[in-house]
């Protein structure tokens, strides 16, 4: 019985760490890619060399892909989802619906073997469902080889031939791409038109064009000079091969996605940042020129500060590629409709290379958790645009504060827990996804301190680059960097509509001192800052934490100048608090002046002193 037991317990102990105790895994996948383009029909064979590496500890019986070309078709989801929703993307409306047969979308799976054994699947819409002949088990790793046969669309949104600056080629979600598989089990909702969750994995793609084009995208060119193209190092020979087409070879590890463009007429230049990468420009020799060389300063100074404040970006390139149908962030390269004046063109390239760190390697599952995708890079974006005029401000997100409170005071307001493909509405996702977004990063910077958020932002990128962070993961490092808990702000701020509402209900003499009452309209409890100007001009900043907190912010962008007073229990509406300051020494009472807390009645919010101003 004792060996029995014994033998028992060694089994149970060796096995528990690796299936019963919570741990990170990611799935892996690598891609060989053999690309053969057909320019006169817009049309492309392709064959994917694909290794998948099962490191979850389940077993799978299939595996799915993406095939967002099939979404540009008429009667797709996509097609059925612009046409009824109230507020269409103008750049889709009913545009699917009415493609010809040569401008629509496809991609034709011609076959799918695993070590040369055929394996049944089924194309339904936008995913491929693939059946395996034997379970994948854990730790294990899946070789298949698909052939398939594209149409590239008409531009209409994202991908696709001639965008509106008549860029050839767009070439995104072009190729038929593993769904994610993580802790939440299998990701394969239909492509409609929001944004994307891919596998952490290599690229090894081999593109065969027309000789004329220029190519730029993900990775990193492998045959130079061959392609030449602006690529090659002039210091050597050309090793060009004669014929129609030419083979561009572009190698990309530890990236999720892979993007390219292509145009006879793309110009490229390429400049080296402080740290070594390099930064790749291309775009047609056009009218536009003069925005794209006065771009490349801007650029420069955008990637050297997010390297100094947010993380360094651990690629040798990054490449601005003009294409596509405004802008779209892609692994190691963006694709930016040019059209506007120069200052438009630095602010989406400011947010698309952001994006490099929110999404290109703080890989968030974007149709989940779009705010913290595009509501952390727009953050990060006005604090990059202000210091690149040199701006100084207390809120540098003043917008998009009255964007979400427009929304908040409206009645289609939905949680930013919402499913990015289920808003009734692209108004609410795109106040969510971006304004609401941000300004719960911004907020959180005045409930734990705004020194506290940016090495918090540090230390979640080193945490968690190449990785795909859920909010608890970004709740834990802010809680671990402020000592505060933070569930509440969370759930509240993420998971409800609930709003915050602050105001001033009275502040009256008591003896040589004063009493001021605040109270809670809204549903959503906030640590509040109080600032009481005195007639001398003097600020007196205090402190107010939220019980359940446990604890409070010790430094500010005000300093560490106020006074920490008595925690408030948030079910109480009405606060009170004594100042030892007379009653007519009192100018003005002020909360949160920052304007940082998204307070959604601001008009009670200052409290003047009416004697004084008789």
């Amino acid at each position: 019985m004792k060996i029995a037991n014994f033998l028992f317990f060694l089994v149970s102990f060796l096995t528990f760490p690796f299936y019963a105790q919570e741990h990170y895994w990611q799935q892996g996948i690598e891609y060989k890619m053999n690309i053969d383009f057909n320019h006169d029909k817009h049309q492309f064979n392709g064959i994917q060399n694909i290794k998948y590496f099962n490191n979850s500890p389940d077993e799978l019986n299939k595996v799915f892909m993406h095939l967002y070309y099939n979404a540009f078709q008429p009667g797709s989801m996509m097609d059925v989802r612009s046409r009824t929703i109230p507020d269409p993307d103008s750049r889709v409306m009913d545009r699917i619906y009415h493609l010809k047969e040569n401008e629509i979308g496809y991609h034709k799976i011609l076959s799918v073997k695993s070590r040369g054994v055929e394996l049944s699947f089924i194309e339904d819409g936008t995913i491929l469902e693939i059946n395996l002949e034997k379970p994948l088990r854990a730790g294990k790793t899946l070789k298949i080889d698909i052939a398939f046969k594209s149409q590239i669309p008409v531009q209409i949104r994202r991908t696709g031939r001639y965008n509106k600056e008549n860029v050839a080629y767009s070439m995104t979600q072009w190729y038929p791409k593993m769904c994610e598989y993580d802790k939440d089990g299998w990701h394969t909702n239909p492509y409609i038109g929001r944004e994307f969750y891919g596998v952490w994995g290599d690229f090894d793609v081999t593109i065969n064009i027309d000789s004329s084009f220029t190519l730029g995208g993900t990775g990193t060119i492998q045959n130079p000079q061959e392609t030449a193209h602006g690529y090659q190092d002039i210091n050597k020979p050309l090793k060009q091969k004669l014929g129609p087409k030419i083979s561009w070879n572009f190698k990309a590890k530890n990236v999720h996605d892979f993007a390219w463009a292509a145009d006879p007429f793309f110009l490229h230049q390429t400049i080296k940042i402080n740290n070594g990468t390099e930064l790749h420009f291309i775009h047609k020799n056009d009218s536009l020129n003069d925005n794209w060389n006065s771009l490349v300063p801007y650029a420069v100074k955008c990637f050297e500060y997010m390297n100094e404040h947010y993380g360094e970006y651990p690629y040798d390139q990054y490449t601005i590629i003009q294409g596509g149908d405004g802008g779209m962030e892609y692994p190691m390269c963006t694709l930016i409709a040019a059209e506007g004046s120069l200052n438009a063109l630095i602010s989406v390239t400011v947010h698309e290379a952001i994006h490099s760190w929110f999404q290109g390697l703080l890989a968030t599952n974007e149709a989940k958790y779009e705010w913290m995708d595009e509501g952390f890079c727009t953050y990060a974006q006005y604090e990059v645009l202000n210091y690149l005029k040199g701006h100084k401000v207390l809120n540098h997100l003043s917008r998009q504060y009255k964007s979400y409170i427009r929304l908040a005071n409206s009645s289609v307001q939905q949680p930013l827990s919402t499913h990015a493909d289920f808003y009734k509405l692209n108004y609410t996702y795109g106040v969510n996804a971006y304004n609401k977004g941000s300004v719960f990063l911004n907020q959180l910077g005045y409930v734990i301190g705004d020194e506290v958020l940016k090495s918090g932002m540090k230390k979640y990128f080193n945490e968690w680059k190449f990785k795909h962070p859920h909010p608890i993961d970004f709740k834990k490092i802010m809680e671990k960097e402020s000592g505060l808990e933070l569930d509440w702000y969370f759930e509240q701020f993420t998971e409800t509509i609930n709003v915050i509402d602050y105001g001033i209900e009275t502040v009256t003499a008591e003896n040589s001192k004063t009493k001021l009452v605040l109270k809670r309209f809204g549903d959503m409890p906030m640590p509040i800052d109080v600032c009481i100007k005195t007639t001398g001009g003097k600020l007196n900043w205090y402190n107010i934490p939220l019980r359940i907190m446990r604890g409070n912010k010790s430094k500010d962008m005000i300093g560490d100048r106020f006074e920490v007073i008595t925690d408030w229990p948030w079910v109480y509406e009405n606060y009170e608090f004594m100042v030892d300051i007379p009653f007519n020494d009192i100018e003005k009472v002020m909360i949160d002046p920052s304007t940082r807390m998204a307070d959604t009645d601001a008009e009670n919010n200052i409290w003047e002193n009416e004697i004084l101003n008789k």
